[in-house]
C-alpha cells in the first residue's frame, strides 16, 4: 500500500513538473509571438504585370488589336467623363476615335458616343464600339444604342448599326458582345442584356442588314441567380442606400465569350456563378422557338462570380472572379484552375486576349462605388489594367 501511495504521489509530481514546463514554453511563446505582418497570409498566385493605370473615371472595357494597340472605355455612370472610348499610348489616354465623337448629343444619338460599356478588337482591323446609350442606367436614348465599328489604319468611323427599337427595352443595358464574320455576308454579334432592373437577354444582330433578336429572355441562364449573395472583400454586396435600405445586387446577363468555331456562345450573369453554353446556329434560327433553345442550354457548373469572360483560339474559356480577387480559366475538357490571385486584383471586369500570348484584364474597384456603401465612395486610385502570360492567342472571328 505504501508502494502504491509512494508511485502515485511520484507520478503527480512528474504530471505537476511536466505542466509547469509546458506553461513556461507556452508563456515563452505568447512573449515571442509575430507581428501580424509576418504570420501566414493568402497566398498569390501567378505575376500580374501593370500595363497602365487610370487616374480618373473608372474603366470597364478594354481590348488588344492583332498588332498591340490598347483600347479601354469609360461608361459614364457618374464620374467626370471626359471621353467614353480612348486608346492608351504610353502613359496617356487619347480619346478615340477622336474627342468630338466623345461629346454627348442626344440630339444627334447616332453620331455621338453616349455611354461606352465595351470595346472589341475583331482580327479584322477593326475596333467595335458598344454604346449604351443609357448613361447612369437610365432608360436608353431613342437610336443611341448602337454597335460603331472603327478602321484602325485611317481611324475613321467605318459602319455604324443602331440596335432596332424592338431590342431595345426601357430597362435595356446592353453590355458586352462578340463577333463572327464567318456568318452571313457581313457577320453576326452576339450582345448580352445585362439589365439591372428588367429582363436579361442575348441579342443577336445582323451586321448586314441591321436585323435582331432577343433570344433567351428571361430565361434562368440570363437572369440572376436565385439566392445569389456575392462577399466581397469580406463583405455581403448589397445596393446600401443613403436612407438606411437595401436591395439586393441583381444583374442578369452580362459575361460573353465564343468558341474558336464560332459554334458555342458561353455567357453567364453577373449576380450568379454559373457558366452556361449554348449552340450559336439554334440561337440564330428564328424558327427554334424559346422553349426549345432554353432546354438546349448546357450549365457547365460553377466558375466564380465573373464579371468579364473570354476564349482564346485553343478553346480555353477565362473567367474573372470578383468574389475571390482572381482571374481563372477552363481549359477545353479540362477543369478550372485559377492563374492570377491576388490583393490587386480588385473587382476584374472585362479580359481580351492579346496577340502577344497575355490575357488582359482592367480591375475598376467596382464594389467600392458610393452605390454599395450608403453614398460613400470607397474606390482608392488609380484602377489598372493588368495583364498575365497564358501563351495563347485570340479565338479567331475569321
Amino acid at each position: 500500500m505504501k508502494k502504491t501511495m509512494m508511485k502515485t504521489a511520484l507520478a503527480l509530481s512528474v504530471a505537476l513538473i511536466a505542466g509547469t514546463a509546458s506553461l513556461n514554453a507556452l508563456a515563452a511563446d505568447v512573449h515571442t509571438l509575430p507581428a501580424l505582418s509576418r504570420l501566414a497570409q493568402d497566398r498569390a498566385i501567378g505575376k500580374p504585370e501593370v500595363v497602365a493605370t487610370f487616374s480618373g473615371a473608372m474603366p470597364t472595357g478594354v481590348t488588344v488589336t492583332e498588332t498591340g494597340r490598347i483600347f479601354v472605355n469609360f461608361p459614364r455612370w457618374g464620374d467626370d467623363v471626359p471621353f467614353t472610348v480612348a486608346e492608351v499610348k504610353g502613359n496617356q489616354l487619347v480619346p478615340y476615335p477622336n474627342a468630338a465623337i466623345n461629346t454627348v448629343d442626344n440630339a444627334a444619338p447616332r453620331s455621338h458616343l453616349l455611354s461606352v460599356q465595351s470595346v472589341v478588337a475583331d482580327g479584322r482591323g477593326r475596333v467595335w464600339i458598344l454604346d449604351t446609350a443609357a448613361p447612369g442606367f437610365s432608360k436608353p436614348v431613342a437610336g443611341g444604342a448602337k454597335l460603331v465599328a472603327v478602321n484602325l489604319k485611317t481611324n475613321q468611323v467605318e459602319k455604324t448599326v443602331v440596335f432596332p427599337a424592338d431590342v431595345i427595352k426601357p430597362a435595356t443595358y446592353v453590355n458586352d458582345m462578340r463577333f463572327d464574320f464567318r456568318i452571313g455576308k457581313a457577320g453576326v454579334a452576339y450582345v448580352t442584356d445585362s439589365s439591372l432592373s428588367g429582363t436579361g437577354a442575348i441579342i443577336v444582330i445582323d451586321l448586314d442588314t441591321g436585323k435582331a433578336l432577343r433570344r433567351l429572355e428571361g430565361d434562368r441562364t440570363t437572369s440572376p441567380e436565385a439566392g445569389f449573395s456575392p462577399v466581397v472583400e469580406g463583405e455581403t454586396l448589397l445596393q446600401r442606400h443613403a436612407d438606411g435600405t437595401t436591395a439586393p445586387f441583381s444583374v442578369a446577363s452580362d459575361g460573353i465569350a465564343l468558341s474558336p468555331d464560332g459554334k458555342t456562345l458561353y455567357y453567364s450573369p453577373l449576380s450568379g456563378r454559373h457558366l452556361y453554353a449554348v449552340s450559336t446556329a439554334l440561337l440564330r434560327d428564328p424558327a427554334v422557338t424559346e422553349s426549345q433553345l432554353s432546354a438546349s442550354v448546357k450549365d457547365l457548373g460553377e466558375k466564380g462570380a465573373s464579371d468579364g469572360l473570354e476564349s482564346d483560339a485553343k478553346g480555353t474559356v477565362y473567367a474573372g472572379d470578383y468574389e475571390r480577387n482572381a482571374i481563372r480559366m477552363l481549359p477545353a475538357g479540362g477543369e478550372w484552375t485559377t492563374i492570377a490571385h491576388g490583393p490587386e486584383i480588385l473587382w476584374p471586369d472585362t479580359l481580351s486576349v492579346g496577340p502577344d500570348g497575355y490575357l488582359y484584364f482592367t480591375t475598376n474597384q467596382l464594389n467600392r462605388q458610393p452605390g454599395f456603401h450608403g453614398g460613400k465612395d470607397l474606390r482608392q486610385k488609380p484602377y489598372a489594367l493588368l495583364r498575365i502570360k497564358i501563351n495563347a492567342a485570340p479565338a479567331p472571328t475569321h
